[in-house]
């Protein structure tokens, strides 16, 4: 693929406005590149030097200042004739030299002077599609929200923002775009869609966002060449691209086939319910009242009536853990009246609204999310401060149900170990003396089969909520989620300055622990982020 042809003068570690050792300023051209305006105005109205001719090369004074982000210049060059539509020999404007390091500013002041939004150059790119082979995310959304730039067109060979975004592995903008409701579907003149070229290029992150975003079609369609995405990734070697997408394609293709994929969106929870209540029928009939064991004392009694509490207290935690909001994010339609641009009246300054994170976008639910919250593909809705979704009781655990789900697991592991150790008691001092030619286990099979399978049973309960606990009680201690403990790589709030992991929630185990037992979570609110502009700053 061809990428736009723009010359950046400074170096490829440095930025617009870094200082660093500059050529003498010796005309317009160098004058603008370099954003000196005394010495600009010095050759504009002193020496008679015209701005509105191109150099050399054929580039104007207007597009390098732009490229730069010296709007000042820009400004000065505009009130002094210079053309704001004047194009180069690649037929590219100042507008589309502007979005290469995402000079808002700049394509301000051309756009505020009647430069041209949707202006083409040889390759048929407009300013939406240089925004995006640079990755500039923040910048096409300022075009695209005050401009009404559009950020779906396709260019001479029928990529689209989208395509050029996912082909470059620029995740933000894929986003943004996808966010806008940007098309995956659209297929080059090779039969690609952004799908096929993030695959091709192995960018695992593009990939799953746009998995996530779209449908099985996407998935399953092909290029010219008749490959599908899942093979561009194989034949590339990108295998853990190509694994992912193997995978999701196999989910897709099992949740159509088990019951139409009602199976999938119920879960386990009627499985597990009907375990706790077999268990609990079980415990009652052949370790509590069994005819074949001795009379049950009081003190056995008396810890056999705490399990059975224990195991109805069990029922009432699934049930609230279940049928729960763990904490849905509100969508737009759920506000009633008018669907706004989430995006359009955002305080980019704001940590309250945005934490400078492009990742607070969801594509799939068109609301800006809080930051620890995540899109749950089952349920089909953001959550906040998202833990995991639970198959086993059909619901996510987040914000607003963890709390239940945790002392849900606490009463089963109690439960597990409490009634396990009572018919373990039953067993052994009800088993009289038998022959020598027959053991223990063979007595105990034979005469008692219910106790052993409630011990059977017993046993995978009591290690599956005990490691279950252990793991959420040290992540309730450090205030992290299983989510984030899964994907801190892709995170980068919690990557200190060093690139090491770094948890700016962890208030310390103390009062981590007195939030979450007494509020159920805690507050997200004091964490003091960036701006975007300094997130977004190449």
């Amino acid at each position: 693929m061809a990428s736009s042809e723009i010359e950046v003068v400074t170096s490829s570690d440095s930025k617009p406005n870094e200082t660093y050792q500059q050529p003498p300023i010796t005309d317009v051209y160098t004058a603008s590149t370099y954003g000196d305006l005394q010495k600009l105005r010095n050759f504009v109205e002193h020496d008679g030097a015209s701005v509105t001719v191109p150099d050399g090369n054929g580039y104007y004074a207007l597009q390098w200042a732009c490229l730069n982000n010296f709007h000042e210049i820009a400004h000065y060059l505009i009130q002094h004739g210079a053309d704001v539509n004047a194009a180069d020999h690649n037929q590219q404007t100042a507008l589309h030299w502007a979005a290469v390091w995402g000079s808002i500013p700049s394509a301000d002041v051309l756009l505020e002077n009647g430069a041209r939004v949707e202006a083409t150059d040889i390759n048929g790119y407009r300013v939406a599609h240089v925004a995006a082979q640079y990755g500039q995310t923040a910048f096409l959304n300022h075009i695209v929200v005050k401009y009404h730039a559009d950020f779906d067109v396709p260019d001479n060979d029928g990529r689209s923002p989208l395509l050029w975004a996912a082909y470059k592995g620029f995740v933000d903008t894929v986003r943004l775009l996808l966010f806008r409701d940007a098309s995956q579907r659209r297929q080059d003149k090779d039969g690609c869609t952004p799908l096929h070229w993030a695959a091709l290029r192995g960018y695992a992150e593009v990939c799953a966002v746009l998995v996530h975003a779209g449908t099985k079609e996407e998935l399953t369609v092909k290029d010219n060449a008749g490959s599908t995405p899942v093979q561009l990734a194989h034949d590339k070697g990108h295998r853990h691209v190509a694994l992912f997408l193997s995978n999701q394609l196999r989910a897709h293709s099992n949740q159509d086939k088990i019951c139409g994929g009602k199976l999938t969106e119920v879960g386990y929870a009627p499985l597990l319910l009907f375990v706790i209540v077999f268990c609990m029928i079980l415990f009652i009939n052949s370790v509590v009242t069994a005819p074949g064991l001795k009379k049950i004392t009081a003190v056995v009694g008396l810890w056999a009536w705490t399990a059975l509490s224990l195991a109805v207290g069990s029922l009432i935690m699934f049930y609230r853990c279940s049928s729960k909001d763990p904490g849905y994010i509100k969508r737009v339609g759920d506000l009633g009246g008018n669907a706004e641009d989430p995006l359009l009246n955002i305080d980019l300054n704001s940590s309250s609204i945005w934490a400078g994170n492009w990742s607070q976008l969801c594509p799939t639910c068109k609301i800006i999310r809080p930051i620890r919250s995540k899109h749950c593909p089952t349920c089909k809705r953001c959550v906040e401060q998202f833990d995991h979704h639970c198959p086993w009781i059909s619901n996510c655990v987040g914000k607003s149900n963890k709390r239940d789900f945790f002392i849900f697991i606490c009463m089963g592991t109690l439960t597990s170990l409490l009634s396990g150790a009572i018919a373990i008691q039953r067993i052994w001092t009800s088993i009289p003396a038998f022959s020598a030619d027959e053991t223990w286990m063979h007595h105990v099979l034979v005469n008692h089969p219910g106790v052993i399978v409630f011990l059977v049973i017993d046993v995978v309960i009591l290690l599956a909520a005990t490691s279950l606990t252990i793991r959420q009680a040290s992540m309730i201690a450090r205030n992290v989620t299983t989510n984030e403990i899964a994907n801190s790589k892709r995170y980068e709030y919690l990557r200190g300055p060093d690139g090491r992991f770094r948890n700016p929630y962890n208030h310390g185990c103390w009062k981590n622990c007195v939030d979450f037992v007494f509020v159920g979570h805690t507050n997200d609110d004091d964490i003091a982020w960036r701006p975007l502009q300094q997130i977004a700053a190449p």
